[in-house]
């Protein structure tokens, strides 16, 4: 197997793909700033050759999934359309979760209906902070390995989870990938990461290059990732994706944008190798 692909549950992807969270507005929520540039890039991404595209129904709500589908439908028969359940928005963009197993399922036929599609790729269990998220854990999982065993869902996945969650999980059922954020400066997921190694589970960390949501941003602002992308000729956040795509083969990267221009500079990380001196001091940051 090529080393710039990885499974994905049925499907085996680029290392590379295109994460949908970027697409609607300010706060990943109401439309698009530019209805045109969005579609253009998702159509240029497909165009380039991207064949794993993340997305959850709670982005906008309704609004990247909605995109999606105008832009893409009918959809390649490569490419892996992945979701997120567990989430929702309420009337001012506050994140509120998804508890119930029949909300659950609820949200992931809303999910089917949006993008006009029978099956997805697969869908993350995203698991929401707090003792009753933890308590509802397994009752959570019942709805998805039904949804699979259904065929609605090609494959679970999970989302935001401890080590005990996957292994919890891991001895129920298959579980075909995790995402959970992971970057430069934050590693906390490190023996989540290590785990899905182990077992050959996609890894796909969310704020690769930091939070979304805050206005300092630790990564792009290091001085060893801006020096190196002086150097070498690359953004600092083509130095920081190239670092995470190489911490272990089963990373697979999902950076969003509603660019073409950064698409195309997101994509371009898989041709871009960092000498061990580099990455040693890269590992060191934390």
């Amino acid at each position: 197997m090529s080393s710039d692909r990885f499974p994905l549950g049925q499907f085996t992807v680029h290392r590379v793909g295109f994460g949908a969270m970027q697409l609607p507005g300010p706060g990943v929520f109401g439309p698009p700033r530019d209805h045109g540039a969005a579609i253009e890039v998702l159509r240029h991404a497909v165009q380039a050759g991207v064949d794993h595209i993340d997305t959850a129904q709670y982005y906008g709500p309704n609004v990247a999934n909605q995109l999606i589908r105008e832009a893409l439908h009918p959809y390649p028969d490569n490419l892996a359309l992945v979701s997120k359940l567990g989430a929702r928005r309420d009337d001012t963009g506050a994140w509120l979760p998804i508890e119930r197993p029949a909300d659950l399922r609820a949200d992931l036929e809303r999910n089917l209906e949006t993008l006009g599609v029978d099956r997805l790729a697969a869908v993350n269990l995203r698991v929401m902070e707090g003792e009753r998220a933890d308590a509802l854990f397994d009752e959570q999982l019942d709805v998805m390995i039904a949804a699979r065993d259904e065929g609605l869902i090609g494959g679970i996945g999970l989302s935001s989870i401890t080590l005990e969650h996957l292994t919890r999980a891991l001895d129920r059922t298959e579980i075909v990938c995790v995402q959970n954020p992971y970057n430069l400066v934050d590693r906390s997921s490190q023996p989540v990461l290590d785990e899905t190694a182990r077992r050959g589970v996609a890894f796909v960390p969310f704020f690769p290059l930091g939070s979304a949501f805050v206005a300092d941003n630790p990564v792009l602002g290091n001085a060893i990732v801006t020096q190196a992308a002086e150097d070498l000729g690359h953004t600092p956040a083509q130095i920081a994706l190239a670092w995470t795509l190489g911490v272990a083969p089963n990373v697979l990267l999902i950076p969003g944008t509603s660019s073409v221009g950064h698409l195309k500079e997101n994509l371009a990380v898989a041709d871009i190798e960092l000498d061990a001196s580099l990455r040693e001091r890269l590992d060191a940051v934390i």
